[in-house]
């Protein structure tokens, strides 16, 4: 018969020789998703001009109903290259949203989309009732921006300011609304069974937004 501390010994040799096989098997930890995009962003929402919720505050006028186009200049999520890529959001702030994806993007794109909404779009993806595929329109120069989904469009026009050049606010705290153009709408509206708004003289506005995983190259 073994001394009992022999056999103890062997015993814990075996354990660490197996969790060290353990060890060696068990799946590395998922790296996070290599990501980025620089977008055109057009937005118009009910609050009065200028919304202070893109100066880090809280809706002048409640509940707040707003239409945000995403346009993708270039980008990727991944492997999928997402330039091109246009998503419309209508939303109630903190209550809902409803996603209209391009219906010119591929089915890999639109998993991008879907895989990137609670990654730069999480206030968005948190009450999303619906993602769906449609056709987007859009239409945006230094003076207008019109863009629509089925069931909801914006018009908007530039705001300008001293010698009629447009309004630009700068260094805004979110890395959605740089180079910011200040628009007014003309109308602003959604139309569907189960939600509808619809406003005029309105805040709205163009910016670039770029953002993703790692630092954008300079």
């Amino acid at each position: 018969m073994r001394p009992i501390g022999v056999a103890v010994t062997a015993s814990l040799l075996a354990f660490v020789s197996a969790g060290v096989a353990l060890l060696a098997v068990a799946p590395a930890q998922t790296a996070a998703p290599d990501w980025h995009i620089t977008a055109t962003i057009a937005e118009s929402c009910s609050c009065t001009v200028a919304c202070p919720c893109n100066f880090g505050g809280s809706p002048n006028r409640t509940p707040c109903h707003g239409n945000r186009l995403i346009s993708i200049n270039k980008g990727h999520y991944q492997d999928v290259d997402l330039a091109g890529v246009a998503f419309l959001v209508t939303f109630e702030m903190r209550a809902w949203s409803k996603i209209y994806v391009s219906d010119k993007v591929s089915d890999r794109q639109n998993a991008a989309v879907e895989a990137l909404l609670p990654i730069a779009f999480a206030g968005f993806r948190s009450g999303m009732l619906s993602l769906t595929k449609a056709p987007i329109t859009m239409e945006i120069t230094d003076s207008r921006a019109r863009f629509s989904s089925p069931d909801s469009s914006v018009d908007m026009e530039v705001m300008r300011g001293f010698d009629g050049k447009p309004v630009k606010i700068l260094n805004l705290p979110n890395a959605a609304y740089q180079d910011y153009t200040q628009f007014r709408s003309v109308s602003h509206q959604h139309m569907s069974p189960d939600h509808s708004f619809s406003y005029s003289g309105t805040n709205g506005f163009t910016s670039t937004m770029d953002v993703g995983s790692r630092p954008a190259e300079r």
